[in-house]
């Protein structure tokens, strides 16, 4: 996925409509919601509330297809669109199951914050810490991180009908590994999204107050 061209910076009425143009391949619900999951955690002023990034999983969507998408919020553009693995205990080629525990081998929902990069057992990595109680808070534990894997692979899931999975981080494509985390490191989000009544009715990052939120009524 090439890298798109920066455009003017875009008012905040209008950003939702920018980023959905700038990315037509995205579910412009789900991208609704981790907006106004971003206004949420800004208004809360903690992790992650100067973020001028935003990374969007779609996992109603199977991993033969691209559900990542970052963007850059001060621009209203899009950066990367790409494939991204789930937790082998989150399903085959849909990931179904979600989960905060240890051992699950399981990818976690909701609105991560970012943080340091490091280099390991899977080469440059980034670490994420769950911003959501109960739902992603032990990512940092469960060494949810973000990572190259050789596994992610387009033509290889095409043949075998999905991606390799990881043990529950979003793995990308090891191409494009270093400039997607580059663009997400040090205290930009992510927000991972499926179809989990629970969560999203009962996410803070969901249903803070609309009013303070500038009446911006995304749901």
């Amino acid at each position: 996925m090439a890298l798109l061209a920066s455009a003017p910076l875009a008012q905040a009425g209008d950003l939702l409509e920018r980023l959905a143009a700038a990315a037509p391949g995205i579910d412009r619900e789900v991208l609704a919601l981790a907006l106004e999951a971003r206004d949420c955690a800004r208004l809360g002023g903690g992790a992650g509330a100067d973020a001028a990034r935003l990374a969007v999983i779609d996992y109603t969507r199977p991993s033969t297809e691209e559900r990542l998408w970052v963007f850059d919020l001060v621009r209203g553009t899009l950066l990367h669109e790409e494939h991204v693995a789930h937790g082998r205990g989150s399903g085959d080629g849909m990931a179904t199951r979600f989960s905060n525990v240890e051992g699950s081998y399981q990818s976690s929902l909701g609105l991560f914050a970012t943080a340091e990069t490091y280099v390991g057992g899977n080469g440059y990595s980034l670490r994420m810490d769950g911003l959501e109680p109960g739902i992603n808070d032990a990512a940092r534990e469960r060494l949810l991180v973000m990572h190259g894997a050789d596994y992610v692979d387009s033509a290889q899931a095409r043949r075998q009908g999905r991606l390799g999975r990881s043990w529950g981080c979003p793995a990308l494509r090891p191409e494009v590994t270093r400039e997607v985390i580059d663009h997400l490191k040090n205290g930009q989000l992510l927000f991972a999204y499926a179809r989990d009544a629970a969560w999203l009715e009962g996410s803070r990052f969901l249903h803070c107050d609309l009013a303070e939120r500038g009446g911006s009524g995304r749901r």
